[in-house]
Parts: C-alpha cells; sequence; structure tokens
C-alpha cells in the first residue's frame, strides 16, 4: 500500500517551513508521499483573516508544483462543513482504498488533540507523526503507540502570521516564501501586498 502522510492546515499562505516539513516526512522514511490538505476552516480557530481556500489552494499548488513527493489537494474543500479530521479520513479511504494514510500535526495541535472530534477512533486507525513548534513541549517517552515525534533537521523561526504581518508592514518576505507564491501573492494585492 502507498503511504501518504496528510498535512492538513489552512495554508495562509503557505511557506517553506510547509514544504521542508513536508519534504522530511518523506525522507526521513515515515511516508511515500506527503498531501498538503487546503482545510477550509478549522473548527477550533478563527476565519476573521483567512483567504478564500480556491486561493489558498492555488499557492499550494503553485509551491509544489516542483516537489516531487509533495502535492497539494483540495479534496476536504469538497467536503461537508465544518471541516472535521475524522470526516476527511473516512471520505479518503473510501476514495482511496490502496493507500494507508497518517497525519502530520504540529505539537500546538496535539496539546489539543483530545478535543478534536472522534479523537480517540483517529488514534486507533491513523498514525500520527508530530512536528515541533515553539512553546509546545513533546516527551516521546509518553507518546501513545502510534504516534512518532519528528525532530526535523531544521525549524523555520517563522509562521503564516509573521508572514501576512510582514505584508501589510512592506517588509522583506523573500526568505520565508517560495519565490512564485510571493508573485502570486504581490500580483493579486493579497494579505495588504504591494506590487514589487
Amino acid at each position: 500500500m502507498k503511504r501518504v502522510a496528510l498535512f492538513g492546515g489552512s495554508f495562509n499562505p503557505i511557506h517553506l517551513g510547509h514544504l521542508a516539513l513536508a519534504r522530511e516526512v518523506v525522507s526521513r522514511g515515515l511516508a511515500d508521499e506527503t498531501w498538503l490538505m487546503v482545510s477550509p476552516h478549522n473548527p477550533l480557530k478563527p476565519s476573521a483573516d483567512l483567504l478564500d481556500e480556491t486561493l489558498r489552494f492555488e499557492m499550494a499548488r503553485i509551491a509544489t508544483a516542483d516537489q516531487p513527493a509533495v502535492r497539494a489537494s483540495d479534496f476536504e474543500i469538497s467536503l461537508p462543513r465544518p471541516s472535521f479530521t475524522w470526516r476527511t479520513l473516512e471520505a479518503l479511504r473510501l476514495s482511496h482504498p490502496d493507500t494507508q494514510f497518517a497525519l502530520l500535526v504540529g505539537a500546538d495541535n496535539w496539546a489539543c488533540f483530545n478535543r478534536w472530534a472522534h479523537y480517540e477512533e483517529i488514534l486507533q486507525s491513523t498514525p500520527i507523526i508530530i512536528y515541533p513548534r515553539e512553546g509546545y513541549e513533546i516527551e516521546e517517552i509518553n507518546l501513545p503507540a502510534g504516534v512518532t515525534l519528528l525532530n526535523p533537521e531544521r525549524l523555520y523561526p517563522f509562521s503564516s502570521t509573521d508572514i501576512r504581518r510582514a505584508f501589510r508592514e512592506g517588509a522583506d518576505v523573500s526568505r520565508m516564501l517560495p519565490p512564485a507564491v510571493e508573485a502570486f501573492i504581490r500580483r493579486r494585492g493579497l494579505y495588504g501586498a504591494r506590487p514589487s
């Protein structure tokens, strides 16, 4: 069976840190591919400054165009709202019966995993890979069976929030974004970006 790690997120916008994590999961042998699942809206997060999902998916598609084992997916966008991971997993298993799915989640999401709908069912049926997030300590020895801690070679010291702020303030974002994604954002004037 093909092994696919699902990296769900708003990707508002997608950045170099997202891509590095997605590649590292594959290079460490934890999956054959990583799919960046663009979420319509995380039920546990506010959506005030969330860009339209079609634009966020287009940026993810542009960012992964030259990434052999990483691809953007709009699968979750077509599912009923609100978007719940257990529903996405059920639908994916029905449409891809030859694929074993794992979840790639940040330590911040792992800290509130017990608030996810049907979280116990997810734990029993789906391998989980956790990546570090600043301010969230994970003790590997206390992780349940089927949960793996990924210690990336490099952590990128910025977030999508930082990038949106940088665009509003007219700061340099070139070290945070793939050039084609930055060009797309500037061309469309997203996040308050000025044309370059």
